[in-house]
């Protein structure tokens, strides 16, 4: 099969380095890659938000399917236009997307289906959306209601943060993504992430994981897209899985088919852990970014075969297959994350790296000439398996020390939660 695969973070290289190994794959486009994906795919320089343009290469290179990395593409409907045009694509059509696309959308389906989530409001004026948090008190969340690229989402302890919250929104912080406000309930409990794969009716469970968000040792400082992440995640045993698969996943899948907006894809649920049972955060409509990286380190069985099932609707027909090991990613980022930060920075080192237990992802790099730069916030994922939590940190920050970028930086603590649980068992 001939596969274009689109995106440039560390999720499409994971994804390219997984593909790659599919026997069925005879080639691999990418647009618009990165100097990691170029490893394995050949890199192409698509305007992705030109529709018409990425038909016109699919169709003159014979692309059999492409395969739709980031949430920005399928919010608008790249997946919608490349079907009609007789295209194969994984990913939801923009209908289904809005799971990702609108909070209050989600919120929606939740009422709709009696899915276990957070207590909220919504509203679209910042009057009103003020009055709400002033009547609820801290904590309290607040989030813009479309994509914010990772950063429209405020926990506020005070009531005076939930309030700049508001108001940044509705100032045009988030641009149009802040146009409507989701107000809601803090939910206490430990979080965890879980992706299944749908085909529209079925639904296929991969595997849990868990990431860091915050920027700095101790889950302390800013928000980021992800600092690094494990998988499994052992708080979500398997009573819990079965219980997030009957009370979350299938009303929800349920649910959208029955709106006529079937939904195919990867949904990406990040769950809150609480005394009373699992609760849907948020949904998004892609693998993670961590996580991907994680989860394709343990994925034993084909990719490809996976996502072929989906597009072609029967998942139940297969299974997925999964290491016993461990697996654990760092992120390293470059210095300033996620402020300002210099881009061009050279990194070197990674030539001794790449095995059958550590892997390299690159999330944002490029090439000049010999020399690998950086190009973005965050640049690398070092990855690594391990037989228990323990084990697969210290092979990941193993490879970390091999490598030589002083404009960049890491957490050294990814993982400390479930290696704690580990200590104690």
């Amino acid at each position: 099969m001939k596969l274009l695969l689109i995106g440039s973070g560390g999720r499409e290289h994971a994804l390219a380095w997984a593909l790659a190994k599919s026997p069925k794959l005879t080639k691999l486009y990418a647009t618009p890659g990165n100097a990691g994906i170029a490893q394995v795919a050949e890199l192409t320089d698509l305007d992705v938000s030109d529709h018409g343009a990425v038909i016109e290469f699919c169709r003159s290179r014979g692309i059999d399917l492409v395969v739709v990395g980031p949430e920005a593409p399928l919010v608008v409907g790249l997946v919608d236009d490349l079907e009609a045009a007789g295209i194969k694509a994984f990913g939801p059509s923009k209908a289904a997307a809005q799971l990702e696309g609108s909070k209050a959308f989600t919120k929606g389906v939740c009422d709709e289906a009696s899915i276990p989530t957070a207590g909220y409001g919504r509203f679209d004026n910042a009057d009103a959306a003020l009055a709400y948090v002033r009547a609820q008190g801290a904590p309290i969340v607040v989030k813009a209601d479309g994509l914010a690229a990772g950063k429209g989402v405020v926990v506020a302890m005070t009531l005076e943060e939930a309030e700049d919250a508001v108001r940044a929104c509705f100032e045009g912080s988030f641009g149009a993504a802040g146009a409507e406000v989701v107000v809601e309930e803090f939910l206490e409990g430990e979080e965890a992430s879980f992706f299944v794969i749908s085909d529209g009716t079925n639904a296929l469970p991969l595997a849990t994981a868990q990431d860091h968000k915050r920027a700095y040792d101790g889950d302390k400082g800013p928000n980021t897209g992800g600092m690094g992440a494990y998988s499994p995640a052992p708080v979500m045993t398997d009573a819990l899985v079965s219980d997030v698969m009957k009370r979350i996943i299938e009303p929800t899948i349920s649910t959208l088919a029955k709106r006529g907006t079937p939904f195919k894809g990867v949904l990406y649920a990040g769950l809150m852990i609480t005394d009373e049972g699992p609760k849907l955060i948020e949904y998004n409509t892609r693998f993670g970014d961590p996580e991907c990286q994680v989860l394709l380190m343990r994925l034993e069985s084909d990719i490809l075969d996976i996502i072929v099932a989906s597009v072609e609707e029967h998942l139940d027909t297969i299974s997925a297959a999964w290491r016993d090991d461990v697996a654990l990613t760092v992120v390293m980022a470059a210095k300033g994350y996620p402020g300002s930060y210099a881009k061009g920075t050279e990194i070197r080192g990674l030539e001794s790296l790449g095995s059958d237990t550590v892997q390299v992802f690159h999330a944002g790099t490029r090439r000049d000439g010999d020399r690998l730069l950086a190009n973005g916030g965050r640049v690398l994922n070092v990855t690594a398996l391990g037989a228990t939590v323990g084990d697969a940190q210290k092979n990941a920050y193993d490879a970390v020390a091999k490598i030589d970028w002083t404009d960049g930086f890491s957490r050294s603590d990814i993982g400390w939660r479930a290696i704690e649980r580990e200590s104690n068992s």
